[in-house]
């Protein structure tokens, strides 16, 4: 009385059964599952899939836009007659002092008859300033921004550096003497008495 199989299938273990035994299946209960492909198995989680090099990756804001030239108006004059010491002075602190204020200026200087080539180390300090505070790639890619407003975008770095607490304008030996100082002042309204 059982309902005919196609050829092949099988069942828990079983091949194909007669009619004759299909009678004694309901006296005897099925074996346990042997570990074919009838056999019930818990389902695992899927497989992580590989990071696409065309997924976004998020990170914090900028903590101001592109065309905030304004907040801060000496940058933005020096950077629109001089954007070769803006990114000079941008260039010491993400190296570390490593390069000087004015090496820095003098590779962008040196980039920009070629082609107006200036865009691509740029864009490199872009995405060096990117990655060490995990700021979010926008509002376009590096080199497009550095490209289409290299000013704009040395400004928004320079601003970005900032609001972290680090002045551009004082280089990396500057900044370092600033951290000095005020990790050595005495909280205030405090003395000694006898």
């Amino acid at each position: 009385m059982g309902r005919p199989r196609p050829e092949g299938e099988e069942f828990a273990g079983h091949e194909h059964q007669n009619a004759s035994s299909a009678k004694s299946d309901h006296q005897n209960p099925p074996p346990a599952a042997t570990g074919n492909r009838a056999s019930f198995i818990p389902a695992s989680p899927p497989p992580a899939a590989a990071p696409s090099p065309y997924q976004a990756t998020f990170g914090k804001p900028w903590t101001t836009g592109l065309f905030d030239c304004g907040e801060n108006q000496t940058n933005a004059i020096m950077t629109a007659f001089f954007p070769c010491v803006t990114f000079g002075q941008i260039a010491e602190i993400l190296d570390e002092g490593g390069t000087s204020c004015t090496l820095g200026s003098f590779m962008y200087v040196l980039m920009v008859p070629a082609l107006l080539t200036c865009w691509i180390i740029g864009s490199n300090y872009r995405k060096k300033l990117r990655n060490k505070y995990n700021l979010v790639e926008a509002p376009s890619e590096d080199w497009t921004v550095h490209l289409f407003c290299s000013c704009c975008a040395l400004c928004q770095e320079f601003r970005e550096l900032q609001h972290r607490g680090i002045d551009p304008s004082l280089g990396w030996m500057g900044y370092l003497a600033q951290k000095q100082y005020t990790e050595t002042q005495p909280p205030v309204g405090q003395f000694m008495s006898k």
